[in-house]
């Protein structure tokens, strides 16, 4: 099934640098400590930084023993979660948070600050300051580890941060290896295993299996009959979505679009692929899904609770599915899809989308504001 192709350069970021981001991804998961280096006008920034959301009294207290006299523990938010907490912020992206007690601010209510489906009694006293490019970057790697974006820091001395390292036993990254780490891991996906799997609605099915080189989580490729190679195939990339996919939830319309989809590229007698795309609740992760609904049933939209939890609207990548496509040999798609950013992320990483095919499913009373809203204000095309 798989053919090479032409591949787009790469991010610059090495096969160890993927290696380091993610195994940084675990440690910062189980409330480790990691060192994240980053450089700005000519000024390098070294913190070292533990996660907001898994964060202990333990870890914190380490964080303040790295720190030492180099300076103060701040606590770094986007900048939506910092405006429910009373801070405007225009231009910034992320903003830090410095107690204004030497000690800080102990764990819990740190974790109250992260998290805006805690209550928090009054914010603390301290002062607002602009983030750092290495804070920045481990907002970023907060992100990849599917953990609420807010993270801790504390400044690290540059001309002590190998001997830190060492004696720590802590990872160092960069905050180039950390941004650039989802496009440049995409582009080392390579399929590791396919088999037929017959469809309910679509018998002559196979399901191949594509992996990044560093381990990460695996991107499927459903491919329904023998789609031909010398014209547009007709595709659907999909999101995975464990409650709508798997339990039937009402919520969204994402179970219904996955196997309207399987149903009619079998009834389109020309086959064709579905891209199951390991990336839950538009890429923030199941757990941050859930949160994002406990947001929705106290008002917010599924936009607005996506970004008042501290992420973008929507987090999604496309170069894994272009990549996929690329290594089966397939370059030139008719894209079954509401969603025109579908379009735009395909073809920026150079597969040509020659048409939309309407994808669209009724509401059933308890999804109508959520299509609503995806009409409104994310452009979905119904």
């Amino acid at each position: 099934m798989t053919q090479s192709a032409a591949v787009p350069s790469k991010a610059n970021v090495s096969a160890t640098d993927l290696v380091t981001v993610s195994r940084a991804v675990a440690d910062l998961r189980r409330g480790e400590i990691v060192l994240v280096q980053g450089q700005a006008n000519g000024i390098a920034h070294c913190v070292a930084v533990i996660a907001a959301e898994p964060l202990s009294d333990h870890g914190l207290t380490r964080l303040h023993d790295i720190a030492g006299k180099s300076g103060n523990t701040a606590i770094v938010l986007p900048r939506v979660r910092a405006k429910s907490l009373g801070k405007a912020c225009k231009n910034d992206h992320f903003i830090a948070f410095v107690s204004a007690k030497k000690s800080g601010v102990d764990a819990q209510t740190l974790a109250e600050i992260a998290n805006p489906l805690l209550e928090l009694e009054s914010m603390p006293a301290g002062a607002w300051r602009p983030v750092n490019m290495a804070e920045s970057a481990a907002i970023r790697l907060a992100k990849l580890a599917r953990l609420l974006p807010a993270v801790v820091t504390a400044p690290v001395d540059p001309e002590q941060l190998e001997m830190l390292s060492k004696v720590q036993n802590l990872l160092v990254l960069q905050s180039e290896s950390i941004n650039g780490y989802e496009d440049a891991s995409a582009a080392t996906l390579r399929q590791v295993s396919e088999a037929r799997v017959p469809l309910e609605n679509a018998e002559n099915a196979t399901v191949i299996a594509f992996r990044p080189e560093d381990g990460g989580q695996e991107h499927l490729a459903i491919v329904i009959d023998e789609p031909a190679h010398d014209q547009p195939v007709l595709i659907r990339l999909h999101s995975e979505c464990f409650t709508g996919d798997l339990i039937g939830s009402l919520r969204c319309d994402c179970g219904p679009q996955l196997r309207g989809a399987i149903a009619e590229i079998a009834k389109s007698g020309q086959g064709g692929i579905i891209l199951y795309l390991r990336q839950e609740g538009r890429g923030i992760g199941l757990v941050n899904k859930l949160r994002a609904y406990a947001l929705q049933d106290r008002g917010f939209d599924t936009l607005d609770a996506n970004e008042e939890l501290g992420f973008d609207a929507d987090e999604r990548i496309y170069r894994p599915a272009a990549e996929m496509l690329r290594q089966m040999g397939f370059e030139t798609v008719r894209l079954l899809t509401n969603n025109p950013e579908k379009l735009t992320g395909l073809e920026s990483w150079g597969v040509t989308v020659v048409e939309r095919v309407p994808h669209k499913f009724p509401s059933n009373g308890h999804n109508e504001f959520y299509l609503q809203t995806k009409k409104d204000r994310a452009g979905h095309l119904f």
